[in-house]
């Protein structure tokens, strides 16, 4: 007789049971493991079955050459790829580059030079658009001033020509320069100079060297990828470039490898033969091209029937030129970029409507002056630059809530035109109720000394009056005035001149070109 299951008592642990239980569900188990253990062996066979298949394939037909140049093709992009995360910002320098135009090159450090980047973001997109003949010549003089610039190969050959004054060609005839001298004249005029200086180092196939006086490097970054565009100090005729008279100079002590020519206002009969296309082809043979100028000569360089089709290429609408040289040359240093954004941030970015006001007249005090201000007032009022004020009547404060709003900002050495017109507004209602606020940076009159903070604050002025989105000037003669409005590719609204002391409508008239 079997006996009886004996039923666990409560003091008994409990492994004792569990234990019994799992050894029957596990023999249980080990079926379907058997199972599972073939299913896996037939896989890797039909894995294996697979995999022979495919290799005979392959020897019988080897791939194609297009797929061989694509999988090279691939390993090619994936190593740019990576190449482009371990450079600095390689990336989002590309990225930038798509957003703001083909005038950024990616090569360049981004953090090095902010101004570079971020310039177009603080003024109104322009509906000129650079055309792709000038962005291919311009990568070209960039490849042609990186092969040919300061301590490269060519350039120490050809330097060492110079000192011996040896003509013969060695090897370095595709190397020429022109070498820019800094005046030490107002900013804006040595900006102007310097664009026309450059334009014609393009046209000619020569590499501009500029020498960089007490403030170009404080004021401007490189505008060249990988070389400089600055002259090296040990330059061997930069101890003469102070004896260079007013007349042109094709030898010094049996030298016959440079030339000087000196370019000022109102050129005289011997600096224009300069602008003569027998002159040009005289100076096709000479390295070295010494310059001084302190103005915008592009003009005059139209007038050389050698170069009026290279020209018409380049810029299609004639008024862009300097607006375009000007994108590529002029990018501030990041100290007066700090000036530049700080301001812009502080009292221009949150207006609707941002108008730039240059006064080149004195504040002395007589009836001239409140006749000026006046013309200023009805010119920004007559084209709806400015509102219209309404006096003797005051509105309440619910009246001018959420209204649009205009940031004035006002150029001028003399701090009267800027208390007036900003009184005006403070004290009397819009008849639209604007909200209007007027700024000035400073009372300081630039150029009187040509210290480095002096020049900072100039191109600093120059900088926010070209972010402007409409701009009055009382002449549009002024160098300062000039660089602006065409760094911003404004056509400013110019005062016409008072006549006796008293000025009648029109005004101010618009002006015909961005170009200076």
């Amino acid at each position: 007789m079997k006996r009886g299951k004996k039923s666990s008592e409560p003091g008994d642990p409990v492994t004792k049971s569990d234990t019994r239980t799992g050894s029957g569900e596990l023999d249980a188990v080990r079926p379907s493991l058997s199972s599972m253990k073939s299913m896996g062996l037939l896989l890797v066979v039909l894995m294996a079955a697979s995999v022979m298949f495919s290799l005979s394939v392959v020897l019988r037909d080897p791939p194609s050459d297009d797929v061989v140049e694509i999988d090279a093709a691939s390993k090619v992009l994936q190593i740019r790829f990576h190449q482009a995360i371990e450079s600095d910002g390689g990336l989002s320098e590309k990225k930038e580059k798509e957003k703001l135009g083909d005038i950024l090159v990616p090569s360049f450090d981004k953090e090095s030079c902010l101004s570079r980047y971020e310039a177009s973001l603080y003024r109104k997109e322009s509906t000129f658009k650079q055309s792709s003949y000038l962005d291919h010549r311009l990568q070209r003089y960039e490849d042609l001033h990186r092969r040919c610039g300061p301590f490269t190969r060519l350039y120490n050959l050809t330097v060492e020509k110079l000192k011996s004054g040896d003509r013969s060609d060695g090897g370095v005839s595709d190397c020429s320069y022109v070498i820019w001298l800094n005046s030490n004249d107002e900013l804006g005029n040595r900006m102007l100079s310097l664009a026309s200086a450059f334009l014609y180092a393009l046209l000619t196939n020569r590499v501009l060297l500029v020498q960089p006086g007490v403030d170009m490097a404080d004021l401007f970054c490189e505008p060249f990828p990988n070389t400089s565009w600055f002259l090296p100090l040990e330059f061997p005729l930069k101890s003469q470039f102070n004896d260079f008279d007013k007349q042109s100079l094709r030898r010094d002590s049996g030298n016959t490898t440079f030339v000087y020519r000196r370019l000022v206002r109102d050129f005289n009969d011997q600096q224009k033969l300069f602008f003569y296309k027998e002159s040009q082809v005289l100076l096709e043979e000479t390295t070295w091209l010494v310059m001084k100028a302190d103005s915008y000569f592009v003009p005059s360089l139209f007038s050389i029937s050698s170069f009026e089709q290279e020209l018409e290429k380049l810029f299609p609408e004639k008024e862009t030129v300097f607006y375009f040289l000007t994108q590529h040359l002029f990018h501030p240093t990041n100290v007066v970029w700090g000036l530049v954004t700080r301001y812009y941030h502080s009292y221009l970015a949150r207006a609707d409507q941002r108008i730039g006001i240059h006064i080149g007249v004195s504040d002395n005090g007589n009836d001239l002056f409140q006749h000026l201000v006046e013309q200023i007032l009805a010119c920004g009022i007559r084209h709806k630059l400015l509102p219209e004020v309404v006096k003797q009547r005051h509105l309440p404060s619910s009246q001018v809530l959420n209204r649009k709003t205009r940031a004035v900002f006002i150029s001028s050495s003399s701090p009267g035109y800027f208390e007036s017109i900003r009184d005006v507004y403070w004290e009397n209602p819009t008849v639209m109720g604007e909200i209007i606020s007027v700024h000035k940076p400073s009372d300081k009159e630039y150029q009187k000394t040509q210290s480095n903070m002096e020049n900072r604050r100039a191109l600093t002025e120059i900088y926010l009056l070209s972010c402007a989105d409409v701009l009055v000037v009382t002449s549009s003669w002024s160098s300062l005035v000039e660089v602006a409005y065409g760094l911003g590719g404004l056509k400013p609204w110019v005062l016409n001149k008072a006549e006796n002391g008293t000025s009648h409508d029109p005004y101010c008239v618009r002006a015909k070109s961005m170009e200076p």
